[in-house]
């Protein structure tokens, strides 16, 4: 297609580019040109004064009911401010920007009135007890201050949490015990240890360990933020047997968020469906590529860490070549093209009990999570988007673009041709897809509060070969923690992508140039692919969904709360 028009990538590169700054422009700076009376302008200055008011509300020791009830007249006040505003003149890109920033503003109303996690969650003060524990020791200058500083709001955290936390829910309770108490299996983040430690407090233990040969001065104040995380710990077993509430939001509020959060035009009802449909897909797919490559030899673990860091430097290379070959998209030249300097998905460890499920995959091959984690994927993208100087979309990371973008990154390059000498590693992308779409029925089950955590973890490994406890728990969590619609966000998000990607073609026909869209596609930043879709496209059907708005304080009064 792009020979038509008689171009080379490498001539075109510099005019896609272009294309990323021409769709930069016309999100933000023409579309201040074109708005009257400066209600653009306006609208800027409500997103920093938002965005800056939600960042200097966002520590944990300063939550409490009463503070909540101030904050959220605070946020009524901006979300008047929002509602005042006539954007019926707009043009495309500022309608999207009003929409994205109405969306920002509603899960924040969402979190302060429903998820409260600072009430429900045990686990929104044990996250910040253990990021602590992983610092490098001797700590000097900024990092010890900060230590210190982190050490001693421990010991107030635990107490902010036993007096603040009320309704907690049975998943969350259990959770948070076996946090304190229990290594992972996967220890996303974390620094290897060849025997994990035992939870968050076995993390206190370590760093009072590495304390007492590094920098003794510090063993006191790790013996006291340890101690608190004991007493955190005993208190919720104490108080376990009355934490029976329910985690999920309920139906009624996550079709209410998926449409005026998530702006994916679909009911949970339909979510399942198509999570239903997604799971039988890849399976037959999963067992027709197996067919196909049956006299073939199985793809094999490697043996050392060397020769699993030469697979992965292998697969970058032949990623970043086969973008370039096939003229993908536009990788822009800041980005490092050595893949150590960004760092990859999955490290090599080596468990008692063998690799765990991504370990499975990557490490047999990486090129599927390649693409999905680092280039073009999540790596990748979080490095462009931090370029991105728009005005109000510089703020944005919607799960369901960067997720959805993620995972149709797996599967797109094994259309284009990329697998073809990688015939066993197309199991591996429908085994990754099987897992996708039974998180996504896990995720809206969990949410309505059909399923329990440990029901979800049967029902997950039940359905996904190689799938182990540990990693089916930690997902559970990650899902039910976040602000509903993460976890099916994979799956409904790649499905955007792809109707977005129908839409564009049929407009364009022979005009349509893969990589120019998929260079427009990331330039328009990570707001949601419904809002991305009307304002490359011109197509209103979802969008006019999103108009038809229901603040939050209607829908909950509807529900009688």
């Amino acid at each position: 297609m792009i020979q038509k028009h008689n171009k080379t990538f490498h001539s075109i590169k510099a005019g896609i580019i272009g294309v990323l700054l021409v769709a930069q422009s016309q999100i933000g700076l023409a579309a201040q040109a074109s708005a009257s009376n400066n209600d653009y302008t306006s609208l800027v200055e409500l997103s920093e004064k938002f965005f800056a008011w939600k960042h200097e509300n966002d520590d944990p020791l300063d939550k409490s009911s009463e503070q909540a009830a101030v904050h959220l007249n605070e946020l009524k006040a901006m979300q008047t401010q929002l509602s005042d505003t006539d954007v019926a003149d707009w043009g495309r890109s500022e309608q999207v920007d009003y929409l994205a920033l109405r969306s920002a503003m509603d899960q924040h109303d969402f979190m302060l009135q429903v998820t409260k996690p600072w009430e429900r969650d045990p686990g929104y003060y044990i996250d910040r007890m253990l990021w602590l524990t992983f610092v490098d020791l001797p700590a000097s200058d900024e990092t010890l201050t900060r230590l210190k500083a982190d050490l001693h709001s421990t010991v107030a955290l635990a107490e902010t949490a036993k007096r603040n936390l009320m309704n907690v829910p049975t998943d969350f309770a259990a959770l948070a015990i076996h946090n304190l108490t229990q290594p992972d299996g996967v220890g996303h983040g974390h620094p290897y240890r060849a025997t994990p430690p035992a939870g968050v407090i076995g993390w206190y233990g370590d760093l009072l360990e590495r304390a007492r040969s590094a920098q003794p001065e510090l063993v006191t104040e790790i013996e006291s933020a340890q101690n608190a995380v004991k007493s955190l710990h005993a208190w919720l077993l104490e108080k376990q047997p009355t934490m029976t509430a329910h985690a999920g939001v309920g139906e009624e509020l996550l079709d209410w968020y998926l449409m005026q959060v998530k702006f994916m035009p679909y009911t949970s009802d339909e979510v399942e469906a198509l999570g239903e449909r997604e799971l039988d897909r890849t399976w037959a797919f999963y067992a027709l590529e197996q067919h196909r490559n049956r006299k073939l030899p199985e793809l094999t673990l490697p043996k050392s860490k060397q020769e699993y860091e030469e697979r992965v430097a292998s697969v970058d290379k032949d990623i970043r070549n086969f973008i370039e070959a096939e003229e993908f998209m536009t990788i822009p030249d800041y980005v490092p093209a050595d893949f150590r300097k960004i760092g990859f998905n999955v490290p090599w460890i080596e468990r008692d009990g063998g690799p765990n499920y991504w370990e499975q995959i990557q490490f047999r091959d990486p090129s599927p999570d390649h693409w999905h984690a680092h280039i073009p994927g999540h790596k990748v993208d979080a490095i462009m988007l931090k370029t991105n100087q728009h005005p109000i979309r510089k703020y944005f990371r919607d799960g369901g673009r960067m997720e959805g973008w993620a995972l149709y990154l797996e599967e797109a390059p094994l259309q284009l041709g990329f697998y073809e000498d990688r015939p066993r590693t197309r199991e591996l992308i429908y085994n990754f897809g099987i897992f996708r779409a039974a998180r996504t029925l896990g995720d809206v089950r969990l949410q309505r509060n059909e399923i329990s955590i440990p029901e979800v973890v049967t029902f997950w490994r039940s359905k996904t070969p190689w799938l182990d406890g540990n990693v089916a728990r930690v997902d559970a969590e990650i899902y039910l923690r976040r602000p509903p619609g993460y976890g099916l966000g994979y799956t409904v998000g790649s499905f955007q992508m792809y109707k977005l990607l129908a839409d564009r073609k049929q407009q364009l026909r022979d005009d349509f140039v893969l990589g120019e869209f998929h260079d427009q596609v990331m330039a328009a930043g990570a707001i949601p692919f419904a809002l991305i879709r009307y304002e490359m496209t011109g197509l209103d059907d979802e969008v006019q969904k999103f108009w038809d708005y229901q603040p939050l304080d209607a829908k909950l009064k509807e529900l009688g709360r």
